[in-house]
């Protein structure tokens, strides 16, 4: 590669929106209608990239630049045009190094040194945090650089690192003095750790260590940013522990998971397998006993670690183990979304030193994703203040339905299965009220679906008229009848799960459209605003018609409920009502013989070409005719969908009042 390309700064049309102050779709526009712009220099065909130098100086030329480009805007491209993910890294690292206090730059990014075009880009970063603020700058910086790799890198979202300390202080009950998070990442936990001391005049010792350098140097960065005084080290915990020497107050941890490659046969005869010896497929239970092993007496550890380490029969014998020793306080079953991944309801385990377990002693768990509702069945946002006043209240000693303390006698059997919802009595057993609303659903779906099912049964089928002719949606775009909006990957770490608020936006996913179940995701409504403003995310409008660009879930249906975010592989299309009926679009669009047509290739997993979908020609009161046809149809299908699910829900009622003999007898 030649200097002059290695200096090139790309952008992509994201970042081309953001610089016109348009949305993404704009930009998309502006490359179809316009000859002369910038052709693209690098990327692929689905996300090209182009000369930022060129993009701006055509913006200028068609008068289409914002008046003023924010600084950090202008400048995170730059940061990008660095290329691989090390060198961003470490760079966004020696930002908030230099902007913090107490930061050692030397340290903490050896052996990685910034050549002369790096460390230009520092110093004009340390210039607009002059202007931007500090804390804006480096804050800025991280979060672009998590956005892009967000799946290199498993970082705990800040309400559960809060969560993790505040249980830690409640176990804990005296001043912690030393904090270690043995696989730190980032530095989230450490972060979260410090944040109760900020107005105390003694600040805990944090320790972290982390064997990816790059975060490592983050998190040094973050905690320097934030005014803290900590120890972080690059190397394998598990192998290489850099504060063997230390016993911590507090640890809190969230460890890499589902790992085969940890040291199972070098450490064989390590002295931290006090509880047993973990098997190979049990690296979770690795990391348990190495932060019980760096305890001080009365200390206390809080790990995030998937359901399945409570359950798994390879490590019932390191659970006995723990369990008989005194060493675990509770597990906690979170509901899922509260970190990624986002699909799993992940464990807490709060784990401290103790003289050891009497038959009479009990082991306490929580089961949060039953406790609180919606969040249980991964919908809406999590309620954290709910959540944290649960488990405050289950920790404090409170009966709660969503909790139980479970003699450990009961627990050592041969699976030692330490799954909360297995032992708390109550969370699934129906009761009369719960079948009553049953019935209650059940009849009104079933009332709506012979409604519906009447006014279509009435249909009488038509001769196939063979003169009718038929259009592309492509050449609907051309036209101007149709807009079409492609959704964006979205970073996992920003995305909410649970109940979500109302002035919160649902987004759309082909997981969710294909169970034809309410969004179980969302953003925060001030986080969409922006995203819409600069073309990051595309949101959708009422009655979009959204389709789904995959052959194997191919969909098709009309956004009532709009404004929502747009997942990656999918589609609104924006029609022109004077013109094109949406409703008559969408059922024109979900044809399967459509799809077959619109295929990229013959494999089940192939794309749809959305452009390729084709649309019979008629006037626009023949298609409002059929629109509403098609309505009646989605509104069958969706009543079919909720019968059946209603159903279900009525059915386990009643078995589990009859299996509980509480079955009403008339």
């Amino acid at each position: 590669m030649s200097k002059a390309s290695e200096s090139v700064v790309f952008v992509t049309l994201a970042e081309i929106a953001r610089l016109a102050g348009v949305g993404r779709a704009a930009v998309s526009n502006w490359r179809r209608r316009y000859e002369n712009f910038p052709a693209p220099v690098g990327g692929s065909d689905t996300s090209p990239q182009f000369s930022l130098l060129d993009v701006e100086q055509w913006l200028r030329a068609e008068n289409k630049i914002k008046a003023t480009v924010e600084p950090l805007d202008r400048l995170w491209p730059e940061f990008e045009a660095l290329g691989d993910r090390e060198t961003m890294g470490y760079l966004v690292a020696a930002v908030g190094l230099r902007l913090g206090s107490g930061g050692d730059l030397s340290r903490a990014m050896e052996p990685r040194a910034l050549d002369a075009q790096q460390t230009g880009l520092l110093e004009r970063a340390i210039g607009i945090a002059a202007g931007e603020g500090a804390v804006r700058t480096f804050d800025f910086l991280l979060e672009r650089w998590l956005r892009t790799h967000f799946r290199q890198v498993n970082a705990t979202p800040e309400p559960l690192a809060d969560l993790m300390t505040h249980i830690s202080a409640l176990v804990h009950r005296g001043d912690a003095h030393t904090v270690l998070d043995p696989a730190c990442g980032t530095g989230a936990l450490l972060r979260a750790a410090g944040k109760p001391h900020e107005e105390a005049t003694r600040m805990p010792k944090l320790f972290g260590q982390d064997r990816d350098p790059v975060l490592a140097a983050l998190a040094t960065a973050r905690l320097a940013m934030a005014g803290y005084s900590a120890e972080v080290t690059t190397a394998d915990t598990l192998r290489a522990d850099s504060h063997a020497d230390v016993r911590s107050d507090v640890v809190l941890c969230n460890p890499p998971s589902n790992e085969r490659d940890w040291g199972h046969a070098e450490l064989a005869t390590d002295h931290r397998w006090a509880y047993g010896y973990p098997p190979r497929t049990e690296p979770e239970l690795a990391w348990v006993q190495h932060a019980v092993a760096a305890l001080a007496p009365g200390g206390v550890a809080v790990l995030v670690l998937p359901p399945a380490v409570a359950a798994r029969r390879a490590g019932r014998r390191i659970r006995a183990g723990l369990l008989r020793a005194g060493m675990l306080r509770a597990v906690i079953a979170l509901p899922p979304g509260a970190a990624p991944p986002h699909g799993v309801g992940l464990h807490l385990w709060v784990l401290g030193t103790s003289e050891g377990l009497s038959a009479s002693d009990h082991l306490l768990l929580v089961d949060t994703a039953h406790g609180l509702g919606p969040a249980s069945m991964g919908k809406g946002s999590i309620d954290w203040p709910r959540l944290r006043k649960s488990v405050t209240a289950a920790l404090s000693g409170e009966r709660l339905s969503e909790s139980a303390s479970v003699p450990v006698i009961e627990l050592l059997d041969e699976q030692v299965d330490l799954t909360p919802a297995r032992h708390i009595p109550g969370l699934d057993v129906a009761n009369i009220v719960d079948l009553r609303r049953s019935w209650t659903r059940f009849d009104t779906h079933l009332r709506e679906l012979r409604e519906v099912a009447g006014l279509l049964s009435a249909l009488a089928p038509q001769e196939v008229d063979s003169s009718a002719t038929h259009t592309t949606v492509a050449e609907l775009e051309r036209a101007g009848a149709i807009e079409i909006h492609g959704g964006q990957g979205l970073p996992d770490e920003l995305v909410q799960r649970g109940e979500r608020p109302e002035d919160a936006v649902p987004v759309l996913t082909i997981p969710g459209l294909m169970i034809a179940e309410e969004t179980e995701y969302w953003l925060p409504a001030e986080y969409v605003a922006r995203g819409e403003a600069d073309g990051s995310l595309t949101v959708t409008a009422s009655p979009d018609v959204i389709v789904v660009g995959v052959v194997r879930a191919f969909e098709v249906r009309v956004d009532t409920d709009a404004p929502s975010v747009l997942g990656p592989q999918l589609y609104a299309l924006r029609t022109d009502p004077s013109v094109l009926d949406p409703w008559f679009l969408a059922g024109c669009l979900h044809a399967p013989g459509n799809v077959r047509r619109a295929g990229t290739h013959a494999s089940t997993s192939s794309r749809v070409d959305v452009r390729r979908l084709r649309v019979p020609r008629l006037s626009l009161d023949e298609q409002q005719g059929y629109g509403e046809i098609y309505r009646r149809l989605t509104v069958f299908q969706r009543e079919l969908g909720r019968l059946r699910a209603s159903g279900g829900e009525l059915a386990r009622s009643l078995s589990d009042l009859l299996a509980t003999g509480r079955l009403p007898r008339n």
